[in-house]
């Protein structure tokens, strides 16, 4: 995109305002909502912004920060088409007072991870599966757990508002340059999936964030909330976002595909994969931020829990789906949908490089087997190690891996690292429901 083309779509289309969007370090999108009037002046120069009120930024004394757009993420937001005030977006490079790119942005760091790649002539694409749940609100319009379906897997509930609802979010994101490869009704009650088309890191980085403010917003128009808390409910399926890796180099030839040898997956796909094995407890801090992330880690519900890949097996950390060619990819299948995703590509990239450098050589796959049932000392014999069971030990586990924290960069790693200790330790003191219902009758 071009000042002029955006400009003339904008005129053209009668658009009245702009938003400009950025993410915080956790990954929540924030905005400056300005007059289409302004765009132009603000596409040339920058609009500045108070940084010491966003999580993670700056001091009070360095406040003084900058937007610039990227032209290419540019849309007109469809649901505001027919309406007296229509809407654009523009997702913007965030720059500190001294006018350089801030090293506190997510979106700055996985360029930079990203330029990194690129001097070895490696082009990562991404593709992303999300999981979300519909639920219904109350009374007085607050997000509640209230199921909208019993539906399960691939179910055809045509009738079912929540079926209505997600096929009204991908012909939404459709609309605004995304392709989806498919849509379905996933394992538990009122969960749903939406699968992007692979892009470059950065693009699906964006189309995450843009999915989830389209997906909560069609929601709510539908009287009805999103959720991409990974296990908002007790027994049933928690919501993953698999994301799918793949190297391209610089004329479009997928480096990863080798159909000389097994599995079709060249040397460096399997060192990519095996720098991945030997950083995933770290990546996980970041694929899996919250507490209640790790309610849905946990054996019985088809979420990963041990450190190990394999052709078919979905019990594993990493799959290898079916495809030849450009199609030939990994499936990293911890993430979950309260990432932010530009931290968590670029996590997944920088290992993926360390495994590239360092010729780091994953282990056998663990083809046939349901590594749930097996021993202890069956997994350690395999060596298949596990994931971090909780917060506290992912954000342990983050502080000893120095590829992942260079990831982040030393301002991201640092304010990130306080807010998940803090959360943590929020959380270890709060009295649950359970501790009442349980301990409460009987001491």
């Amino acid at each position: 995109m071009t000042k002029e083309k955006i400009l003339k779509e904008i005129y053209n289309k009668k658009i009245n305002a702009i938003w400009l969007q950025f993410v915080d370090i956790l990954g929540f999108p924030k905005l400056i909502e300005i007059s289409s009037k302004r765009l132009e002046k603000v596409i040339d120069n920058g609009i500045a912004f108070d940084g010491s009120s966003i999580e993670g930024f700056v001091r009070i004394e360095e406040s003084d920060m900058v937007l610039h757009p990227d032209l290419n993420t540019f849309t007109v937001l469809p649901w505001t088409l027919d309406q007296s005030i229509k809407i654009a977006r523009l997702i913007c490079n965030v720059y500190g007072h001294n006018g350089k790119p801030f090293s506190g942005s997510p979106r700055y760091m996985l360029k930079k991870v990203m330029e990194e790649a690129k001097k070895s002539g490696f082009y990562m694409n991404n593709g992303t599966e999300e999981e979300f749940f519909l639920f219904r609100l109350t009374e007085d319009k607050k997000p509640s757990t209230k199921l909208v379906s019993d539906g399960s897997y691939f179910e055809m509930l045509p009738e079912d508002i929540g079926e209505k609802t997600r096929i009204e979010i991908a012909v939404t994101l459709e609309k605004m340059g995304f392709e989806i490869e498919a849509s379905h009704h996933e394992v538990a009650p009122s969960q749903h999936e939406i699968d992007f088309k692979y892009a470059d890191a950065l693009t699906a980085a964006d189309r995450v964030t843009t999915f989830k403010i389209v997906a909560k917003t069609i929601a709510l128009q539908k009287e009805l909330y999103a959720t991409f808390l990974p296990k908002p409910i007790f027994g049933i399926n928690g919501s993953g976002m698999h994301t799918h890796v793949s190297l391209f180099s610089k004329n479009g030839k997928n480096i990863f595909y080798d159909p000389g040898k097994q599995f079709g997956l060249s040397n460096t796909a399997l060192y990519f994969l095996g720098g991945l094995l030997k950083h995933a407890k770290a990546i996980t801090a970041i694929t899996n931020p919250i507490v209640n992330s790790y309610k849905r880690l946990v054996p019985g519900y088809e979420a990963p829990v041990y450190m190990c890949w394999a052709e078919k097996n979905r019990s594993a950390l990493i799959r290898v789906p079916l495809g030849e060619s450009e199609e030939k990819r990994i499936e990293y299948r911890s993430p979950d949908p309260t990432t932010n995703p530009y931290l968590a590509l670029a996590a997944i990239l920088k290992a993926g490089l360390d495994g590239i450098k360092n010729k780091i050589t994953p282990p056998k796959p663990a083809n046939n087997i349901n590594i749930y049932e097996l021993s202890v000392k069956e997994k350690s014999a395999m060596g298949i190690d596990i994931l971090p069971s909780t917060l506290k030990e992912a954000i342990q586990e983050l502080k000893k891996d120095k590829v992942i924290l260079s990831a982040l960069g030393d301002h991201i790693a640092k304010k990130y690292i306080e807010a998940k200790e803090k959360e943590w330790n929020e959380y270890r003191i709060h009295v649950t429901d359970w501790e009442i219902k349980n301990s409460l009758p009987i001491y």
